[in-house]
C-alpha cells in the first residue's frame, strides 16, 4: 500500500518527494532545529542522501513513511510515521516531527501528529505508536502529551559526538489503539 495523502483542517500531508528537497534543505541546515538530533546542520548533499534513502524506505513499508505537510500552499513541517529503529520494534510505528523555526507554536506539530494517528490507528491498523525525543526537548515532549501520548521509559544512547543535553538521556512516549479510541469517544 503507498502512502496516503492526508488532509487535516489546515494541512495536507503529501508523501515525500524529490520535489521536496529545497525545502528539506532548509530545515536542515538550521542548527536550532537539528540541535536535538545532530551536532550541526546538515550539508544539502547529506540531505539529499538522506531523502533519497527515506523514499526508498517508504516504498518497502505499507503506506508509513515520512510527509511535508503544507498550510495555504507552503510547506510548514516534515512528519514522520515509519517503523521504529531504535530499539528494533515490530509491534509498532514510530512518530516524528520537525518544522522551521518560523512555524514553532502554531499548532502545526499536534496537528499533523494527531493525523499521522487516526492514519496509522484507523487506516493501517498499527496497535501501537511511540515517539523518542532527548530528556531536554521540552517541546517536543509537550506535544506528545498534547496528542494523547504517555511517558513510557527513559534510557540512554550513546553517540559518537555527544549533543547538548545528552547525559539527560533520551525518552519515549507511546499510544495504544485502544487508548486513542478512548480518547477520539471524549473529544
Amino acid at each position: 500500500m503507498p502512502q496516503a495523502i492526508l488532509h487535516t483542517e489546515r494541512l495536507e500531508l503529501v508523501p515525500l518527494s524529490e520535489e521536496h528537497l529545497p525545502f528539506l534543505v532548509e530545515l536542515n541546515s538550521d542548527p536550532v532545529v537539528l540541535r536535538h538530533l545532530f551536532t550541526r546542520a546538515l550539508t544539502p548533499a547529506e540531505t539529499e542522501e538522506r531523502m533519497h534513502r527515506w523514499i526508498r524506505v517508504a516504498k518497502e513499508t505499507e503506506g508509513q513513511g515520512k510527509w511535508i505537510g503544507h498550510s495555504a500552499g507552503e510547506a510548514v513541517g516534515l512528519y514522520m510515521f515509519e517503523p521504529p529503529d531504535s530499539p528494533p520494534r515490530t509491534d509498532a510505528a514510530e512518530l516524528g516531527y520537525r518544522l522551521p523555526q518560523r512555524h514553532w507554536r502554531k499548532g502545526y506539530a499536534k496537528e499533523g501528529s494527531l493525523e499521522l494517528l487516526r492514519h496509522g490507528f484507523e487506516d493501517l491498523g498499527v496497535d501501537r505508536v511511540i515517539a523518542q525525543t532527548m530528556a531536554v526537548n521540552d517541546a517536543s515532549r509537550a506535544t506528545m502529551v498534547s496528542v494523547g501520548m504517555s511517558f513510557v521509559r527513559a534510557f540512554h544512547e550513546s553517540f559518537e559526538e555527544p549533543l547538548a543535553g545528552h547525559a539527560d538521556g533520551e525518552v519515549e512516549y507511546e499510544i495504544t489503539r485502544e487508548a486513542w479510541l478512548v480518547s477520539e469517544q471524549s473529544r
